[in-house]
């Protein structure tokens, strides 16, 4: 038996994190970034897709796609952040589908937990497509300062904020919410005590058979 759980929140809240946490207490972590990345590689689909929706503006110099250049284009307006959105979600699903049939092939008889990290997740329907949803949540402002410590501006940081669901939504539709605006320990203490739920919710699909 497995439980599919989607772990989501806004840009720079801490996600990967948290997934990693998790992936110590046993969990299987799927990374959606990480998916997008080796799709939008030179002979990967999602790559093909951009290339023939935006050209070849996007691309840099050795033919790979240029993340920044993307950005520029695909957040312009909510419409081109949905476009990208059609593209590319159709893909990250399945691949990620992949992932987890094989992870079941390699151990059959063992229950698991997997968790998919993905910011945009309950925007291309996520509530619907796991048993849970895990919201990180941290306060805005928090937000805003990580994400420039990272290198990105403060323009850049409200833009895509403001082209993802809103924190309250977001909120609404989380079964478990973990709060990571504290340091690293906090953050620990925070995941184990949502693990043990998602445990819970695990022996309770098992019951139901």
């Amino acid at each position: 038996m497995i439980l599919r759980v989607g772990l989501t929140g806004g840009i720079a809240c801490g996600k990967s994190t948290i997934s990693r946490i998790f992936a110590g207490l046993g969990c299987v972590t799927i990374d959606a970034d990480d998916i997008v990345t080796r799709i939008y590689r030179r002979g990967g689909a999602g790559h093909e897709a951009l290339v023939r929706e935006y050209g070849p503006g996007i691309l840099e110099p050795d033919g790979e796609i240029d993340r920044k250049k993307l950005a520029d284009v695909a957040f312009g307006d909510a419409n081109a952040a949905r476009k990208l959105n059609s593209l590319i979600h159709p893909l990250v699903l399945e691949e990620e589908e992949r992932c987890i049939r094989a992870e079941e092939r390699r151990f059959p008889d063992r229950d698991r937990i997997f968790i998919t990290e993905a910011t945009l997740l309950l925007e291309a329907g996520g509530k619907e497509r796991y048993d849970c949803i895990v919201v990180v949540d941290v306060d805005p402002a928090v937000q805003i300062q990580r994400a420039v410590s990272r290198g990105m501006t403060k323009g850049e940081v409200q833009r895509r904020i403001k082209h993802q669901m809103s924190r309250e939504e977001r909120l609404r539709n989380a079964h478990y919410v973990i709060d990571n605006n504290g340091d690293r320990r906090s953050a620990e203490v925070a995941t184990h005590a949502v693990y043990e739920k998602l445990c819970a919710e695990l022996q309770r699909k098992k019951e139901r058979g």
